[in-house]
């Protein structure tokens, strides 16, 4: 009993000057990863707590918009962008919103908007506000600035609608050859979609739809000729 005593208390002793050495050290280092968990647990309950009130005001943007409530659906936006701009809902309720301008005849607004959108926004949801700033350029006749939105590359949904619109402010500068080019390429490039069937059916019969519009086109152009 003696001996499991001694060899007890030499346990003991071990224990103690391991602690003296490293116990403050591993006191620390507890701490911090207490801290790092609840600091990483706050900003998740944050996060859910933004996306929870951005989904709020997009809900009642959507409304005013249906409502053709312009004021209310600017005041949503500013809301949407003063509090809650790195929300996935902010982008979209911005390109709600200038949607609505545009429809309402506030180009001014729709413009700014369509703007922050373009800088903010990611992918597909980018190269919609350039094309739909480009819309509202070529309304204004500022020709130059909405080639510029058309420059540069855009992902797939949306290289056709980049080409038409193209081939709209060029129409409207008066380059015929240019403007027939633009409408031909995004001709050739529905026709590669189709023929690698990368297509729905209710996707083909949109594109039919559209293949006739840019036809029309290019005949008043005379490019069929």
């Amino acid at each position: 009993m003696a001996a499991y005593d001694l060899e007890e208390q030499e346990q003991l002793a071990e224990i103690k000057a391991w602690w003296k050495q490293y116990g403050n050290r591993l006191v620390n280092v507890v701490t911090a990863v207490a801290v790092i968990v609840a600091a990483w647990q706050g900003w998740n309950w944050y996060q859910r707590s933004q996306a929870g009130q951005a989904s709020i005001v997009f809900g009642a943007l959507q409304n005013a918009v249906q409502e053709g409530d312009t004021q209310r659906v600017k005041v949503a936006s500013g809301e949407l962008l003063e509090k809650f701009s790195r929300s996935p809902y902010a982008v979209l309720g911005v390109l709600a919103s200038a949607k609505a301008m545009i429809e309402a005849g506030d180009a001014p607004t729709a413009k700014a908007q369509l703007l922050w959108a373009v800088e903010h926004a990611k992918d597909e949801l980018r190269d919609l506000a350039r094309l739909r700033i480009a819309a509202v350029l070529l309304d204004e006749k500022n020709y130059d600035q909405a080639l510029a939105q058309l420059d540069g590359a855009s992902g797939p949904a949306f290289k056709m609608r980049f080409l038409d619109m193209r081939g709209d402010v060029l129409a409207a500068q008066g380059k015929t050859k240019e403007a027939v080019a633009a409408y031909q390429t995004a001709l050739a490039h529905l026709g590669g979609l189709e023929k690698n069937g990368a297509e729905s059916a209710r996707q083909n019969e949109s594109n039919a739809i559209f293949r006739d519009l840019i036809g029309q086109k290019i005949d008043a152009l005379g490019g069929s000729e």
